[in-house]
């Protein structure tokens, strides 16, 4: 009842505003697949900055922000590309809050976003290969690179004292960027990786690989896959033959579905995800708990983020062309200019039409490095009496 109340008041924002002129946002994420638990808290996030701005007025004369949701079931590029292609042709979107899962944002990216032009702001694709793949100047992101993910693992189990882990990774760009990053950075703060494997999502038995993975041995077994689909079966089938107890557990395992399902059997184990404690973050979920939705679901701030850097870029340009607006995304994420929190996008607006500078902190603190993505703050969470639990932020 609570998300259907929010979308008819979403609706009713966005279908019976003073203005009659819009500009369409789309929002591609796999709201269907093997991470389909934390999207709608990313999608919610993405249209509460749209309707904040479009409440406020102040976009360009008065633009109503329309959102477009389409699926790219995280792991199918054929789908994701036809979304988008729909989204951009047919729904005639001027930008886009996506993809989540790496390899269909770089799927999307290369075959719809270069060749038509538009501006992509994934909150979650944190593959290192997207830090260099060709771009046009088009593709940002929200979420900071694996490659900053592989160091905070390793001072993690540092940390803890734990000297060998065995790691297995969902059999993709995600999972095979983060899982290399993470023995890349162990080994050379000195620790032992005693097996670095795959497993294939979608599986019913997952006997074989935990198998493997135990015959290596280590310590801790990472788990660098995804919660809804083979990262849980693995976890599932190490605790039901004792395989392993313990379990790191990176970004994509991060959600609360993964302990309702597993609940005390992993108390021990820990983890992390992009999050920050900044003001920002604080006042975000405040703004999302009166929408009705967990603003400290993963990657949730990072949508909202995304969507606002998008609006904001396009009032700094003076334009919904994604060609134009494009050069102004890293001016408005960074310094110099006034600080800008969740909440505040109307009076981001206002120094924007007057002619000032902002510097967009938003939910997650954000700051844009090098090829345009965040420069990495993680929350990490102990798992305790069956939740999770901040234990610090790095």
């Amino acid at each position: 009842m609570k998300k259907f109340l929010l979308a008819t008041a979403a609706t009713a924002l966005f279908t019976t505003g003073a203005f009659a002129a819009e500009v369409k946002i789309g929002i591609i994420l796999g709201f269907t697949g093997p991470i389909e638990s934390i999207t709608p808290a990313m999608a919610d996030g993405a249209e509460l900055a749209m309707a904040e701005v479009t409440k406020s007025g102040k976009l360009l004369g008065g633009l109503t922000v329309v959102p477009v949701r389409g699926d790219d079931l995280c792991i199918d590029s054929a789908a994701a590309i036809a979304v988008m292609e729909r989204l951009v042709t047919s729904d005639k979107v001027a930008a886009i809050v996506g993809g989540d899962c790496s390899g269909v944002t770089g799927a999307m990216l290369q075959n719809v976003a270069r060749p038509n032009g538009i501006v992509m702001i994934s909150p979650s694709a944190t593959s290192p290969a997207l830090s260099d793949a060709e771009d046009d100047g088009l593709f940002f992101r929200t979420a900071p690179s694996d490659a900053r993910q592989g160091q905070v693992v390793s001072d993690i189990l540092n940390s803890r004292g734990f000297k060998s882990v065995a790691i297995t990774y969902t059999n993709n760009d995600y999972g095979k960027g983060l899982a290399d990053a993470i023995q890349a950075s162990f080994e050379k703060d000195g620790g032992k990786v005693t097996i670095n494997a795959a497993h294939e999502d979608g599986k019913a038995d997952y006997s074989a690989e935990v198998g493997a993975l135990a015959s290596a041995g280590g310590e801790v077994l990472v788990v660098a896959g995804y919660l809804d689909q083979g990262g849980k079966g693995i976890i599932q089938a190490s605790v039901d033959s004792g395989a392993f107890s313990v379990f790191e557990l990176p970004d994509g395992m991060i959600g609360d579905p993964l302990l309702a399902s597993l609940g005390h059997a992993i108390d021990g184990s820990f983890g992390q995800h992009p999050g920050t404690d900044s003001p920002g973050a604080s006042s975000y979920v405040e703004m999302a708990k009166v929408a009705g939705f967990d603003g400290t679901s993963a990657f949730s701030p990072e949508s909202y983020d995304a969507a606002a850097l998008i609006m904001l870029a396009m009032a700094a340009a003076n334009s919904t062309d994604s060609q134009v607006f494009k050069s102004k995304v890293m001016d408005v994420a960074n310094a110099p200019g006034e600080k800008i929190y969740p909440g505040e996008l109307g009076k981001a607006l206002d120094i924007i039409n007057a002619g000032g500078d902002i510097d967009y902190v938003g939910a997650s603190a954000v700051e844009l490095i090098g090829p345009g993505e965040s420069a990495g703050n993680y929350r990490e969470v102990d798992v305790i009496d069956g939740k999770f639990v901040t234990k610090q932020y790095r």
